[in-house]
């Protein structure tokens, strides 16, 4: 009799933060959960990771209330499984004791019965306060080790003697944990090292420990690195369903059952059933853009490694910004400023931080300017780095974000923070004529500003692209790496120039355009133009939305004074006046998208 292999599904979760950017709303794909109910599935992941702030941030939803859903419709006896991200949580930074505690408590209350923990940079500290929250307040405790393959040419860590050490530390460390998951979030740790891995493992747990293992399919390897992993002793294996799987996801459940056959290991699902599951859950995404790349196996992200849970989400911000040409530049930079990082997993918050440095590297200049995670993580604010960073670039960072290198324990260091923890957030709730319920003290304290906003009824969906909602020429813009927008920047000779397609005698993707090109790449402003007279135009120095305007009409500024706030590729970015002055005139409003370039205000 061939032997079972337990399987989580990962479509409803990981799925959706790997093809669409984590942004899917609630009643679209209910009726899937009932389905893959229907069809036997009794363990999801059902929420965390991106999916806890993407529902504040783009979908006008509490993840509360999506947990509470998924649970009435999974039925009381599913497993139902979220990812935390060690002393984040479900943030991009850091948190003190008493939110990471609160994290444990509120998914518990929400119907979730097992947490899924890992740190980015596999400092066995960062585990031990979450371990312990998540099982005191009675989670089942998966304890992660994260995996990826270092660039080529790189040595030091992410090794089958690596990962063994990270273990032995959890070992020590006494964090109590009732299985163990080897995570390899950018699908590049390669098949030797995933069976020498896990058969290390295995000799050194318990007895009966339970280990699964998870990778996506970005690097075109998914299937035979599960078949490495189950050969070496795992009991669970990660898979999703289509649309959600490959790619950039996980290998589908059909693939993995394809590739078992024969085998004396068989997935532990009826797979007919779950067949008929997947049509269901085709019908109910049928509206959602899939971008290309996300069902794409991409060959070169050994090179970078980019994780597929951040690979579509950062591609959808790019095309939002219209940067989508930045796009290959970007990812060849990742790879530099992964050999220089310390050698931190290539995982949610840390791949994130690889992409912003990346980023500003490229559109900035060569570390001109630091991405605040990234320069936080080589300067030791999120625990120690596999390896220690580039001196050069520690230094670096320390004086261009004024910061010296912290030598502490990361939540020593967040209980001293003022603007940390239950108690400034509640007073934030306060602050805004809120409810200070337990709920509400996590949102504010894990998604800041926007969660406040999103309490306070002044968020709308943005950011979910559905097909039916697009113009009628978005597909060709989207494919082609633009936006929906009918005005495009363009460097001919070294100069930027805007591009207004507005007519009918020029050829574009089939359809006909008059193409005018005007000196100075700056595009249309969405609000009035500032007015004529005297002044010093502040432009956007790079395209984003318009978050915040700290000065109005009227106010004096300082040089170098913020005037307004710009997110892009979920950083945020002072605009500082260039002159002291007056502001004259704010030529956008909170949340006007804006292009490089663009006038944001004049200051006289």
């Amino acid at each position: 009799m061939a032997k079972k292999i337990e399987v989580m599904i990962t479509a409803f979760r990981d799925g959706f933060q790997s093809a669409y950017g984590a942004r899917v709303l609630t009643p679209d794909f209910m009726p899937a959960v009932a389905a893959a109910r229907d069809a036997g599935i009794r363990h999801f992941e059902a929420g965390g990771g991106a999916r806890f702030q993407s529902l504040f941030f783009y979908c006008n939803e509490s993840a509360f209330d999506m947990m509470d859903t998924f649970r009435e419709t999974a039925g009381p006896d599913a497993d139902l499984q979220t990812l935390a991200r060690g002393i984040n949580v479900v943030a991009l930074d850091s948190q003190p004791r008493d939110i990471i505690d609160l994290h444990a408590k509120m998914f518990k209350k929400h119907g979730i019965s097992t947490i899924r923990n890992f740190d980015a940079l596999n400092d066995v500290n960062n585990l031990i306060d979450s371990g312990r929250s998540i099982t005191d307040h009675g989670l089942r405790h998966e304890v992660c080790v994260t995996l990826m393959a270092l660039p080529p040419g790189c040595s030091g860590a992410h090794d089958p003697a690596f990962y063994a050490k990270t273990l032995d530390g959890i070992l020590d460390a006494e964090i109590p944990f009732d299985a163990v998951c080897f995570k390899d979030a950018s699908g590049t740790a390669y098949p030797t090292t995933i069976f020498e891995t896990i058969k290390a493992a295995r000799k050194r747990l318990p007895e009966g420990t339970r280990i699964s293992f998870h990778t996506h399919d970005t690097a075109g390897t998914g299937v035979i690195c599960y078949q490495a992993a189950i050969e070496a002793g795992a009991d669970q294996i990660d898979l999703s369903l289509a649309p959600c799987s490959g790619g950039t996801c996980q290998p589908d459940v059909a693939s993995m059952w394809h590739a078992l056959r024969g085998s004396e290991w068989e997935l532990d699902l009826d797979v007919d059933k779950v067949m008929e599951a997947e049509e269901v859950f085709k019908d109910c995404m049928s509206d959602y853009f899939m971008p290309p790349e996300a069902k794409a196996v991409e060959p070169l992200i050994p090179w970078s490694p980019m994780p597929g849970g951040a690979l579509t989400a950062n591609t959808q911000m790019m095309r939002d910004n219209n940067i989508m040409d930045k796009y290959p530049e970007v990812i060849s930079a990742m790879g530099e400023v992964v050999r220089v990082g310390g050698f931190g997993t290539s995982v949610t918050p840390v791949s994130q931080f690889y992409f912003q440095q990346a980023f500003n590297n490229v559109m900035f200049g060569k570390w001109e300017k630091f991405a605040e995670g990234y320069g936080k993580m080589v300067l030791g604010y999120f625990g120690k780095t596999p390896v220690p960073p580039d001196p050069e670039v520690v230094r670096l960072a320390s004086e261009k974000m004024e910061l010296p290198v912290c030598e502490e324990n990361p939540l020593d260091l967040n209980e001293r923070d003022p603007k940390k923890g239950v108690a400034p957030a509640k007073a934030k709730l306060e602050e805004n004529g809120l409810e200070t319920s337990e709920e509400n003290i996590f949102i504010a304290a894990s998604c800041g500003d926007k969660g406040i906003a999103f309490l306070k009824g002044e968020t709308k969906v943005n950011g979910v692209r559905k097909i039916s909602e697009e113009p009628a020429d978005a597909p060709a813009a989207a494919s082609s790496g633009g936006s929906t927008a009918n005005t495009f920047n363009v460097n001919v000779d070294g100069k930027s120039h805007t591009v207004t397609f507005d007519g009918d005698r020029a050829t574009l993707n089939g359809k006909t355009y008059d193409v005018s090109v005007s000196e100075g790449g700056t595009a249309p402003a969405s609000s009035a133009p500032a007015p004529s007279g005297q002044g010093t135009d502040l432009t956007a120095p790079m395209p984003g939305a318009v978050i915040r305007i700290v000065k109005n009409p009227g106010e004096s500024v300082a040089e170098g004074e913020p005037v307004i706030i710009l997110e892009a590729m979920k950083m945020e970015m002072e605009v500082k006046s260039p002159v002291a002055g007056t502001v004259q005139a704010v030529n956008v409003s909170q949340g006007d998208q804006v292009t490089a370039n663009q006038s944001l205000a004049t200051i006289a």
